[in-house]
């Protein structure tokens, strides 16, 4: 099979590797030139599948720049929907893996990444599905409906993650401890969502209704020297975290004092000149 991967990025550029590697030739074809050619339509060498590993927002406007009816077209986004595809591509599907990527770290081994396929007819799902098996044999039907709700679960497991893993280090960079501390704390962490659920995984003092703690952690979140973040960011992000753990844990019902308590620190923020309002008149954004 000739395959044209259209996107040369973090995505594209594994998908490329991975197949190469399967011995499986692939010719990786750069995104941004076909969006900047003004022409209608932009020549690509011949392939019997081209799969467009590019941003969501130009997936269109390059997949309409593509005329090739006879050939297997798909795109890798977790978010688009299959009518992308106009009706002069009959042979249209998606082939997702659910995988973060980075073009300094290509991925050698895909046999554990989950793929997610869909196709517009039986036909089409059957030569996706044989496309994926090369590197994989996670393979899943998923609806639009379901990639979306797989994209955003994504990125509270990946994004958000991360993000805190961020904040975490610059809470530290005040200290003589390094961030590589925390790295079996984070490992564990991962390690025991494999064996329990995230609910009973859940640790923390939001978990042991420990509001003293809480405020005292608010109270350090305000001392914290700014840098990738403000304090103002970090201690709405520590707060509203143990809002959302405490009332989670608690059925939805809200504690009175729980709540009141936080909502106080959120005030204190405002009145210390940390709020959101705040920060924006400071930088001109909003009139006093």
């Amino acid at each position: 099979m000739r395959i044209v991967v259209v996107g040369a990025g973090s995505v594209g550029s594994n998908l490329a590797h991975a197949f190469e590697l399967k011995g499986i030739r692939v010719e990786l074809v750069h995104g941004r030139p076909i969006t900047a050619d003004p022409s209608p339509t932009v020549e690509l060498p011949p392939a019997d599948c081209y799969i467009y590993a590019i941003a969501d927002h130009a997936l269109k406007e390059v997949v309409a720049k593509i005329h090739a009816p006879q050939a297997l077209h798909l795109h890798t986004s977790g978010s688009m929907p299959i009518d992308v595809f106009g009706d002069d591509k009959p042979h249209a599907g998606v082939m997702y893996f659910f995988q973060s990527f980075s073009r300094t770290h290509l991925i050698d081994d895909w046999s554990s990444i989950p793929c997610f396929i869909e196709g517009r007819n039986i036909d089409d799902i059957a030569a996706i599905y044989s496309l994926a098996q090369n590197l994989t044999g996670h393979i899943y039907e998923a609806s639009q409906h379901d990639r979306e709700r797989l994209h955003v679960a994504g990125v509270f497991a990946n994004n958000c993650t991360n993000l805190m893993y961020r904040m975490a280090a610059q809470v530290l960079r005040g200290t003589q401890i390094p961030f590589e501390a925390l790295l079996p704390l984070i490992d564990q962490t991962a390690a025991k969502v494999h064996t329990m659920t995230p609910t009973e995984a859940q640790t923390g003092p939001a978990m042991r209704d420990d509001i003293d703690v809480i405020m005292r952690h608010a109270a350090i979140l305000y001392s914290v020297e700014e840098d990738e973040f403000s304090t103002t960011d970090m201690t709405y992000a520590y707060l509203n975290s143990a809002q959302a753990i405490y009332s989670a844990h608690h059925d939805h019902k809200e504690d009175v004092s729980f709540t009141e308590l936080l909502s106080q620190a959120l005030e204190a923020l405002n009145e210390k000149g940390h709020g959101r309002q705040a920060q924006a008149r400071r930088r001109g954004l909003f009139p006093e």
